[in-house]
């Protein structure tokens, strides 16, 4: 499967914030393990509410952890 066009730091974020699990990831945003892992592949696009959830969990803005691989158009 291709990889989305939306890239993300979320790796990197769970190791920068007391090397927090994919599973301690999931639970703090209310989805499943499965979501982190495809997220962090970039299988997955979160929805706009995802998104904005997981920047709660890690205090920081959206743009801080999503990204476009290459801007559309």
């Amino acid at each position: 499967m291709a990889e989305h066009a939306i890239g993300n730091n979320l790796r990197r974020l769970r190791f920068d914030h007391d090397e927090m699990t994919q599973e301690a990831l999931a639970k703090a945003a209310g989805v499943t393990r499965q979501t982190i892992i495809s997220l962090e592949a970039g299988r997955y696009a979160p929805s706009l509410e995802l998104a904005m959830r997981l920047a709660l969990v890690f205090r920081r803005p959206v743009d801080d952890l999503f990204y476009w691989r290459s801007p559309p158009g």
